[in-house]
């Protein structure tokens, strides 16, 4: 694809495992720019999308030497080839990302990649990370109201980063009005729409991480343990 072809927004792959690769592809869009971190590309063909960038230390992938743009990273270095590559992104301009493997086994990983969707709106860009069960993104003070239909069976909001305040969430079986949720007491977990209705969820201090689970993904999970 050449640059022209692009949309404006840049994909994220990671080599945490992708068990339902069709609630991933649903996602993805024509145009997208890819960027493969490390073992990310062994998830490139089943999901369809393969990389316009490659970037990676290469001690889980073997270097596939190909003619696809590839930065190559030393093994020791402070960021994790994920966040190189949102920060590659940044640098490129874009200011649309979508985050897929990036939650996986490693708790690490997993939460160093959950952070950077703060990293995302201190720069002046928005992310989504989409894993085997939910979406997740960031809601900042400020935001349109973020939304959550009765399709999704469960939203959880969690504070990761300080006191969020002034929190409303509306359309919802457990609605809050002016509330406050802290990292010492997280009581915003596993709400629910109305049926048939559009849970609004607002800020007025604050960063709130909204978890929608992703239709189906509740049973999977109950049927698993």
């Amino acid at each position: 694809m050449t640059e022209s072809r692009h949309s404006n927004r840049c994909v994220i792959v990671g080599g945490a495992d992708i068990s339902c690769p069709g609630r991933v592809t649903a996602f993805l869009r024509e145009g997208d720019f890819v960027i493969c971190c490390d073992s990310g590309l062994r998830h490139a063909g089943v999901l369809g999308a393969p990389p316009d960038l490659i970037v990676g230390d290469f001690d889980s992938y073997e270097d596939p030497h190909s003619d696809i743009e590839t930065i190559r990273l030393p093994v020791a270095k402070d960021d994790t080839d994920t966040v190189y590559a949102v920060r590659e992104g940044i640098k490129r301009g874009f200011k649309d990302f979508l985050l897929i493997g990036a939650i996986g086994a490693r708790l690490d990983h997993s939460l160093v990649n959950v952070y950077l969707l703060g990293m995302l709106r201190d720069n002046g860009c928005r992310g989504l990370i989409v894993d085997d069960y939910s979406e997740i993104e960031l809601i900042c003070a400020g935001d349109e109201p973020a939304l959550v239909d009765s399709s999704y069976p469960y939203f959880s909001l969690v504070a990761t980063e300080g006191i969020a305040r002034g929190v409303s969430i509306k359309g919802a079986k457990f609605p809050l009005e002016d509330a406050e949720i802290t990292p010492g007491y997280q009581y915003a977990t596993s709400n629910e729409a109305l049926p048939g209705e559009t849970a609004e969820i607002t800020v007025g201090e604050g960063r709130l991480l909204l978890i929608r689970i992703l239709p189906g993904a509740a049973k999977r999970h109950s049927e698993e343990e």
